[in-house]
């Protein structure tokens, strides 16, 4: 792989354990990016988390990774901080910051039975932190000063920003949310040298999406539509997070960029 860093500079990546997050730190690492990654896991998965870690570092890179609440305010401000300090004392800028948040209500805004019907404290909670939560970290980030002069921000969407499926409204609204926001940071950040995209990712079998209800369907479908005769994968994704990372993409700004191999043309 072409090099995206010389070891100085830091990839920081929310969602950082598994799926797409996880294929992206690979992928940047290899690259000579150093990883800061935050991630909310239990006990029981942390052995892939370590494990994940260890793999990272062995690319070559320093490697920190959070494990918090990243929509919770407190919490974010407090790694922030700890971002400012390890990079004040080793060196380096945020050359990419990467959103996959994955945490949300998926129910149906009315139900069979009122029981049944998307609340307010999990509908505003879905897209707070699916959506609203990037520009409260690229805001932290920027006003810490850690920024690169030459930064990349990218935020994880879906086709289900401008489609329907069975129980995906919250998240639905979340990635409308999030694309809008992108558009936002591109224009506020662009004339400071940072690029603010949406990835558009295809079906992909990531933990994440194995919480839809009907998952099992949504695969199958997605694998019959697309062009290309097979799901996208998070390493496809991370390939592409790779490339739009160069030097030589700085003037794409405020895009949503499909990475599914044509499956939402379908």
């Amino acid at each position: 792989m072409l090099r995206l860093d010389d070891g100085t500079n830091w990839a920081l990546i929310l969602g950082a354990s598994s799926g797409f997050g996880a294929a992206a730190a690979r992928k940047l690492a290899e690259g000579g990016l150093n990883i800061f990654g935050v991630h909310l896991d239990r006990r029981a998965t942390m052995p892939q988390v370590e494990a994940l870690v260890e793999e990272l570092r062995s690319k070559g890179v320093k490697v920190k990774y959070f494990n918090v609440n990243a929509a919770d305010d407190r919490k974010r401000a407090k790694t922030v901080e700890e971002i400012r300090r390890i990079t004040d004392a080793e060196g380096g800028k945020i050359k990419v910051l990467m959103h996959s948040l994955a945490f949300g209500t998926l129910k149906p805004y009315i139900g069979e039975t009122p029981e049944e019907d998307i609340t307010r404290k999990n509908l505003e909670m879905t897209i707070d932190i699916m959506g609203n939560s990037l520009v409260y970290w690229v805001r932290d980030v920027f006003r810490a000063g850690l920024f690169h002069d030459d930064a990349r921000v990218f935020a994880m969407t879906s086709a289900g920003s401008h489609r329907v499926y069975p129980a995906y409204g919250p998240v639905s609204a979340a990635k409308a949310v999030l694309e809008a926001h992108v558009r936002q940071l591109a224009f506020e950040l662009g004339g400071r040298g940072i690029r603010v995209n949406a990835i558009q990712a295809g079906v992909t079998d990531t933990p994440a999406l194995r919480k839809i209800p009907g998952h099992e369907r949504m695969l199958e479908w997605a694998k019959s539509i697309n062009p290309s005769g097979r799901l996208t994968t998070p390493e496809d994704v991370a390939n592409v997070i790779a490339l739009l990372s160069r030097p030589e993409a700085y003037w794409v700004n405020g895009a949503v960029i499909r990475v599914d191999g044509g499956e939402d043309l379908v």
